[in-house]
């Protein structure tokens, strides 16, 4: 198990378009990932689940990836946030 805290530091937080950013990013991956908010698991992979996850600018979520590819998962995952989704 691989995992990573990041904050969100972008102005919508995990919503609409970053949303739709962030799950296609981890779409790539084979490894399971999930997002953990306020000791909830969330899938990284379902857009539903990280809409409803609800993380807004400044909330810290921890990004866990279990497989093969999983450290490459949490990194591209991590880079993506820290970018501001490249906005």
């Amino acid at each position: 198990m691989v995992k990573q805290e990041v904050t969100l530091t972008n102005e919508t937080g995990l919503h609409a378009r970053p949303a739709s950013l962030f799950v296609k990013e981890a779409s790539k991956f084979t490894a399971d990932i999930t997002v953990e908010k306020d000791g909830k698991e969330y899938n990284a992979k379902s857009i539903m689940g990280v809409l409803s996850m609800g993380a807004a600018k400044g909330d810290t979520i921890t990004i866990k990836a279990e497989g093969s590819d999983a450290e490459e998962a949490v990194e591209a995952l991590a880079k993506l946030i820290k970018d501001n989704f490249n906005e």
